[in-house]
């Protein structure tokens, strides 16, 4: 749920945007990739240069596709010697993430710089907050064993609203995964809990952007950005978010022209938040992200669910249930969106100002 200023400045150049309407939605996401590269670095020099007045940019690098590209875009925009990559694991998190990022952080001759925010979380009691509500359900929960929350329901084939199940696995060797449903006052405690990795994460990312006088870059894609799927003042919180306007596919089309490696391209987009592996369809998005792309689009232009249905190959009746799982999204995280509210107009400083100079 884009405001109308951040669409405004960032206009998405599709085929059949002008002169006609192209045959399939999915076809109205395939870009001129190196021309929109080329127009976001050129937006975000100007946005961070002379609106937020910094001297470059700062992103924290997951290894996933989003922040991946987000880090390439600042280079085109303001050169390798004005970015910084930021590493931030902590004791759950993908060996592999961290890899990947210093991997690519090298390839764009960025300076890249990793902090390990374990202790932050163990202070904050992420882990054992979190522990205390998991053995509420499964008492014998303890060291070595590991967890996860995964959806139930939603997608194509489900005419309810997705349930939400607790994912836990013992140490013991050939142990399966149990699932037990969350009430949802454990479900709340859970999620509070494990919101302390992106928001510790976020105040390191400050620390390196307020010590550099750099901005702040989110790496949101539109699924994400539109659907709630980030953390407020954690992941949601930053100065610039150049890839807001894109679907995920359209990251992907981005990430191959700026020669983002295939191990990062075909890499499964995950939360990396718990200790049991999670993708981000099985714990929000319910559909593969091809998939939703193309449905949010049609849902954005109006398209009846027949119509979709009939490009994607499945029943009206599907379409429609994805249509009201979108809906109900948008409603239910809203309030992420908002800033703080006043209970009386403040004058903008600026405004202010203008206005006593004259």
């Amino acid at each position: 749920m884009a405001t109308a200023e951040e669409e405004g400045t960032a206009q998405v150049s599709q085929p059949g945007a002008s002169g006609g309407v192209s045959s399939t939605v999915a076809s109205r996401l395939e870009l001129d990739a190196a021309a929109e590269t080329r127009r976001i670095a050129d937006a975000l020099r100007v946005k961070v240069g002379q609106t937020l007045r910094r001297t470059g940019m700062v992103v924290a690098m997951s290894g996933g596709v989003d922040s991946t590209v987000c880090a390439a875009l600042a280079v085109q925009a303001v050169g390798p010697s004005h970015v910084l990559g930021l590493g931030l694991p902590e004791r759950e998190s993908d060996p592999e993430s961290l890899v990947l990022a210093h991997d690519w952080a090298g390839r764009l001759g960025i300076e890249f710089v990793v902090e390990d925010v374990t202790a932050m979380l163990e202070a904050c009691g992420c882990y054992d907050r979190r522990d205390a509500a998991v053995r509420r359900l499964v008492p014998d929960f303890g060291v070595g064993w590991r967890s996860k929350l995964v959806l139930d329901g939603g997608g194509l084939d489900s005419d309810r609203l997705n349930v939400c199940y607790l994912a836990v696995q013992p140490p013991a060797p050939g142990q399966g995964v149990r699932k037990v449903r969350l009430p949802a006052r454990e479900l709340r405690e859970i999620v509070a809990a494990t919101n302390f990795k992106q928001r510790v994460r976020t105040m390191r990312t400050y620390y390196h952007a307020d010590r550099l006088n750099y901005a702040v870059v989110g790496t949101p894609n539109r699924l994400e950005y539109d659907q709630g799927f980030f953390v407020k003042g954690g992941d949601g919180l930053a100065d610039v978010k150049p890839i807001a306007h894109l679907y995920k596919t359209q990251v992907y089309q981005l990430a191959e022209t700026l020669g983002v490696p295939a191990a990062i391209r075909a890499r499964t987009p995950t939360t990396d938040t718990y200790s049991l592996p999670q993708t981000q369809e099985e714990f929000f998005f319910s559909l593969p992200l091809a998939t939703l792309d193309v449905v949010l689009q049609a849902r954005n232009e109006g398209r009846s669910p027949a119509d979709v249905a009939a490009e994607l190959g499945h029943r009206a009746e599907q379409i429609e249930h994805v249509y009201r799982e979108i809906d109900h999204k948008r409603r239910v995280t809203r309030p992420l969106h908002l800033s703080s509210l006043l209970l009386e107009p403040v004058p903008e400083v600026g405004s202010a100002r203008r206005e006593g100079e004259t």
